[in-house]
């Protein structure tokens, strides 16, 4: 099973990057599930005041769900891919969302934006090599109380899930990628679903974590038991001091 890791995912993606969104957007239900994502958040319509970080924002799809849920907060969206961030940059985008090029290892609290009210994170965490170190920076990153949206390709562990990822990976992920000229990052796609926690598992990690009331969610569609939302809290100064 091979994966791609730290500069080799960063230049596949940026590789994909021209081609990425039209790939997206022939995958039924891709950005609803990621305005679905973002609203699970519960962040209040008309925020102004809020601070949200999209991590590993891509080409903004992400950022756009964020910017759909709380129009009003001030959004930072960072990724480690400078072409996929050359992408999201491209679009149209109001004051009050700005672009970051790093990765989420090298985002440390205060950036000038912090700490947050809320953390999007779609489709990073498989593709870090130390998650629990990504994780424990997010809590850094977040405020007291802060909530945490995860949403990310995460089997359920059933064996109905993994064959339906096998085959949709044979049949439509890996020959799409042949046909870009990206045959590297779809076969990582494949193999880092597989080679990632399954959905108990990953809230499992989240509470070892330190987070608080972790739920594990579904998505609609083909997707359900595929790709999961994962909510969670960052605890407060006082159950962080008793160690809950």
């Amino acid at each position: 099973m091979t994966l791609l890791r730290d500069h080799e995912l960063t230049a596949a993606f940026d590789h994909a990057a021209p081609s990425y969104d039209r790939l997206t957007a022939v995958n039924p239900g891709y950005r609803s599930e990621l305005n679905r994502s973002a609203r699970r958040l519960g962040l209040p319509h008309r925020g102004a005041g809020l601070r949200v970080l999209d991590l590993g924002c891509g080409t903004g799809s992400s950022t756009r769900a964020l910017l759909r849920a709380a129009p009003y907060a001030r959004i930072t969206a960072a990724d480690a891919s400078a072409g996929m961030l050359e992408r999201a940059l491209s679009k149209r985008w109001p004051d009050n969302v700005r672009f970051l090029h790093r990765t989420a290892e090298e985002l440390m609290a205060p950036d000038g934006d912090g700490p947050y009210d809320a953390v999007l994170a779609a489709y990073l965490f498989r593709n870090v090599t130390d998650p629990d170190a990504v994780l424990s920076s997010v809590r850094a990153l977040l405020r007291p109380g802060g909530r945490l949206a995860v949403h990310e390709y995460c089997l359920s562990g059933s064996a109905f899930h993994s064959a339906l990822w096998n085959a949709l990976c044979r049949g439509v992920i890996r020959p799409a990628g042949t046909l870009t000229g990206d045959r590297d990052l779809y076969h990582h796609l494949w193999c880092s679903v597989l080679a990632f926690d399954r959905a108990p598992a990953f809230a499992s990690r989240l509470s070892g974590a330190g987070f608080t009331t972790v739920r594990t969610l579904p998505v609609a569609g083909w997707q359900t038991g595929v790709v999961h939302t994962f909510l969670a809290e960052n605890g407060s100064r006082s159950e962080q001091a008793a160690g809950r």
